[in-house]
């Protein structure tokens, strides 16, 4: 049986493009025999007719264009999924919905704009939600297809655990980006909140709504942010003086970033395996030399998941006020009933809530500051992916570091008794998106040594290949449990850059 599991690299691949050691048609025909090979059973892109045509076009433009290798961009003739809220030149958006892609077009968006610039070529779309609110799609984990990948970027997280491509883009506006890494076991990077311009995205909740980006390590997020994230700034960058333990990570490069364990009925809404696992890996670090505190937050927990649902369902219902009084019998359960709890905020509701949020931002920043934490560590989910495509899981223990507009990064960090991935969320300060990945890599680096000496996790099961043929029962893939999620992604405005290397011919409009 093929496996549903691959891995590719984004940095040697992009790298072995540059230098010509690897061409472009070769890097999309891997891409595309392996959607024909997998995506059948997995359904992480939207289906395309013409794919490989349309792809190998432009891998043909690219490597024509430049010959010269110092003059090729960074991600000269690399495959990327993009998900399918995000608008791109040639290819209709859906969103996961059932309304008219026309009514859902418009100009090119911005990060997609970036990428094109810097060499990239679009496989295609990846699959999401509804919306990228809580109707799942119906894409299968890569590790056992009977179970989610996760939401609302389901399909470019499994996109990538399943080597289809070896980056893929999605959106979060709580935890739709963090929760699927860890359930497919990928580096899931969002960054600060407004870091990358979101015109162009089908607007869901315009206060949280952040792209992102997957991939298989930290090296490749931060490539990628290289190209996608305002104001990037290269290199590893230091922490403050008097801000670390004093001695190296365990990479090498630099001061050990100090860690926080937020402390309170936060962390208490993870299931016991993701505790134990969690409580596992904090010994793992403090055995590598890293300073983990726990720090009391979040006493009023519930008050500030409350908060942020006003908010969302909120601008939620505004967003779709057009095209749901157009089309509201097509949007399937979940959004609908998103959309009317909107309805019933008023503005003097969602303005109090706003009032909260800013203040909860500034006592979580004080927190920090006070205790001396460079970066957060948490669970990124409850546990691992649950059983069945009837719900994405829940986005809770992503909600607060979305709410305050933090950056946030899950590692892969083991696997439970199932079999199924657990990660490890890391959170940075706001704007501090270059330390996070910074501190990151060092992490990652006692996480993949840990494995490589298998005791990451007591109790742990590293998963078969035999886990990727486990979805002969198709009743289990229609069960599920409420999904607690909440509406993600999205802010629209207009784009202005264009790249005719990656934009699908006009035979692609559909």
């Amino acid at each position: 049986m093929t496996t549903l599991l691959g891995k590719r690299s984004l940095v040697q691949e992009a790298a072995a493009l540059r230098a010509g050691t690897d061409d472009p048609v070769d890097a999309v025909s891997r891409s595309c025999d392996r959607i024909d090979a997998v995506d059948p059973r997995l359904r992480a892109f939207v289906p395309e007719d013409g794919r490989r045509g349309r792809l190998l076009a432009a891998a043909r433009r690219a490597a024509a264009g430049v010959r010269d290798p110092a003059g090729r961009p960074v991600l000269h003739g690399v495959p990327v999924g993009i998900k399918d809220i995000v608008r791109v030149d040639g290819l209709p958006t859906r969103a996961g919905s059932a309304l008219p892609p026309e009514v859902l077009g418009g100009l090119q968006a911005t990060v997609v704009d970036r990428l094109c610039a810097a060499g990239a070529l679009i496989a295609g779309k990846t699959v999401t939600a509804e919306f990228a609110v809580t109707a799942p799609g119906p894409t299968r984990n890569p590790h056992n297809p009977a179970h989610t990948p996760g939401g609302s970027s389901s399909g470019s997280a499994a996109a990538v655990a399943a080597g289809m491509v070896p980056l893929a883009i999605g959106t979060q506006t709580v935890g739709s980006m963090i929760r699927p890494a860890a359930y497919c076991g990928v580096v899931g990077f969002k960054p600060s909140y407004g870091r990358i311009p979101v015109d162009g995205v089908i607007p869901n909740a315009a206060s949280f709504d952040t792209l992102g980006c997957y991939a298989t390590d930290v090296a490749a997020v931060a490539l990628a942010a290289s190209v996608l994230v305002d104001g990037w700034r290269g290199g590893h960058p230091r922490h403050e003086a008097g801000r670390s333990a004093g001695g190296r990570d365990a990479a090498g490069r630099g001061p050990r970033p100090v860690l926080g364990v937020p402390a309170g009925p936060y962390l208490e809404r993870a299931d016991d395996e993701a505790l134990r696992a969690f409580e596992e890996q904090r010994e793992l670090l403090r055995s590598a030399g890293y300073a983990v505190h726990e720090v009391p937050v979040m006493d009023d927990f519930e008050q500030i998941v409350e908060q942020l649902f006003t908010m969302n369902r909120y601008e939620v219902a505004r967003a779709h006020r057009d095209w749901f009084a157009r089309f509201g019998d097509r949007y399937r359960q979940e959004t609908t009933a998103a959309i009317q709890e909107g309805r019933t905020i008023g503005d003097a509701a969602y303005e109090a809530a706003r009032v909260r949020r800013n203040a909860f931002r500034a006592r979580l920043a004080a927190d920090r500051a006070a205790a001396g934490i460079d970066l957060w560590i948490a669970p990124p989910a409850t546990g691992p992916a649950p059983a069945g495509l009837a719900t994405t899981g829940t986005s809770i223990m992503c909600l607060p570091w979305s709410n305050a507009g933090l950056p946030s990064v899950s590692l892969p960090a083991g696997y439970a008794a199932n079999g199924l991935p657990l990660g490890l969320q890391l959170i940075g300060g706001s704007g501090a998106d270059e330390e996070l990945l910074h501190g990151a890599a060092g992490i990652e680096h006692v996480l993949n040594g840990s494995a490589r000496n298998e005791h990451v996790f007591k109790g742990s099961a590293r998963i078969g290949d035999a886990l990727t043929g486990n979805a002969r029962d198709e009743d289990a893939l229609t069960g599920g449990v409420r999904n607690e999620d909440v509406p993600g992604e999205g802010v629209r405005n207009s784009a202005d850059r264009r790249s005719e290397d990656c934009r699908p011919g006009p035979e692609q409009v559909g």
